[in-house]
């Protein structure tokens, strides 16, 4: 009679997730404008996201994003996370709540403010003529080479805090006999650190690498508000070219056929890092 209980939750699932799901993958066999009969074209929706330079330039460009979501957080809120553990800093509830601050704001009021920063008359370009460093200034979300990284970095300071705040919960169960026995055997804070603390918080890391991945993979408004796919395609990603085949070009057909690659390149990935999480763990 388990089932029973499960059961509501499991059709609110059905319903509002795996229907959707399959609807999509049913489309993405079908060249169809959202408006006219659809004809049946196979896997060539498929075919055209692996011959299309312009859809493997934004997955491209969704991978290199989770370097900036993910790869780089993670780095910074291991070293925020295990110095702030480590000095036992007074305050700390308090700091938890500013670094966590970007997490309870829209993205989209991240990326309004954010453009005005990178703006040619922004804050950023008038910091660097304030230090002397004005021949650097540009227009970030306009320049070929910047635009990326710009919108990468919007993701480095959105994320840093959860990973940070993540990584001090893990750190916090840690006993203090480990760090005691580690020191008697004559490790310093860098031997520490590798031998004692990282093995303990790996769970967490699989944990904030799940979740910045994903919002790596998946980030649409971010790109949308900032820059809408340009200079040229330089920051389209995925779910951009889903809603713009979708929406502005309309081949929902190819549209879907995105999304469901994407879901599937988030659920490899997300597999893999939970495998290797658990793994560790064993």
């Amino acid at each position: 009679m388990a089932y029973l209980y499960i059961l509501p939750a499991f059709l609110v699932y059905a319903a509002f997730l795996l229907y959707p799901l399959l609807r999509a993958v049913q489309l993405s066999f079908y060249d169809w404008d959202g408006l006219t009969l659809a004809s049946w074209v196979g896997f060539d929706n498929y075919a055209a996201v692996l011959q299309d330079e312009g859809l493997r330039g934004a997955f491209g460009h969704a991978l290199v994003l989770i370097f900036f979501f993910a790869v780089l957080p993670v780095a910074v809120g291991l070293v925020l996370a295990s110095i702030l553990n480590r000095a036992r800093v007074r305050g700390l509830p308090f700091f938890r709540t500013v670094v966590f601050l970007p997490q309870v704001i829209a993205m989209v009021v991240v990326a309004v403010a954010w453009r005005r920063i990178y703006a040619p008359d922004g804050s950023l370009n008038g910091i660097l003529d304030a230090v002397g460093l004005g021949s650097l200034g540009r227009a970030w979300l306009g320049d070929y080479s910047a635009a990326l990284p710009a919108i990468g970095f919007i993701g480095t300071w959105f994320e840093t805090g959860l990973v940070t705040v993540l990584l001090l919960a893990g750190m916090g169960r840690i006993g203090n006999e480990l760090y005691e026995a580690a020191r008697l055997d004559g490790a310093g804070p860098v031997r520490e650190f590798f031998a004692v603390t990282l093995p303990s918080v790996r769970g967490e890391i699989a944990v904030a690498l799940t979740l910045t991945v994903i919002a790596a993979l998946r980030t649409f408004d971010l790109v949308y508000v900032t820059t809408r796919g340009g200079p040229g395609n330089t920051t389209s990603v995925p779910s951009y070219e889903v809603y713009n085949r979708a929406f502005q070009l309309g081949q929902v057909g190819s549209a879907a056929a995105i999304g469901v690659c994407l879901t599937l390149v988030i659920f490899s990935i997300a597999f893999l890092i939970n495998r290797i999480g658990d793994r560790g763990d064993a």
